[in-house]
């Protein structure tokens, strides 16, 4: 085990456990739009907030949106989200659907988690080596190398009766017993 988890910052994950279960509580807190109002590199950003800022505000109520206009400085969009985290897209270039895209993908994360080292409310000195369990752990190892259709597979005679046969000739002899 390497140590390079000494360096990084230890935490929960302070976001709502199962969210999305009872209600969705959108996690982004505010979104500031920084960018330029003359330069090239922030032509993207300055059409997004033209034509499609207005329709973002509606679609998203909860979302704060702050404009920030700063000279001979590149477009950045700052996206805070309730667990206090800060995620920075530097946007040079973009066009205006690239940072629609981009304000989306921000609005449905959680927040920046990268570059902490997750705790557990648990924990075990003997963590389980099986492996998760999966519908095909327990098959016939026989249907790995058969090819399907299978006669031999599908005949009734190689069949064990379901619980369905089993009840119904469960019941044709109780009323042959009745009839005695």
């Amino acid at each position: 085990m390497s140590n390079s988890h000494l360096l990084m910052k230890a935490g929960f994950i302070t976001s709502p456990a199962q969210n999305g279960v009872g209600r969705y509580v959108c996690q982004l807190q505010r979104v500031v739009l920084k960018f330029c109002k003359n330069n090239g590199s922030s032509r993207g950003v300055r059409d997004f907030i033209e034509s499609d800022l207005v329709n973002f505000a509606k679609d998203h109520p909860g979302v704060v949106v702050y404009l920030k206009p700063r000279r001979h400085r590149g477009p950045v969009i700052v996206a805070e989200y309730l667990n206090g985290e800060k995620q920075h897209v530097y946007c040079r270039n973009f066009t205006s659907e690239v940072v629609s895209k981009w304000l989306t993908l921000l609005k449905n994360q959680q927040g920046n988690h990268e570059g902490m080292r997750l705790r557990k409310m648990w924990h075990t000195d003997h963590p389980s080596i099986q492996g998760p369990w999966t519908p095909y752990t327990f098959r016939e190892p026989s249907l790995n190398l058969a090819e399907f259709p299978n006669d031999k597979l599908s005949s009734p005679a190689s069949l064990e009766p379901s619980a369905t046969d089993r009840l119904i000739e469960a019941f044709k002899k109780q009323q042959l017993k009745e009839l005695e």
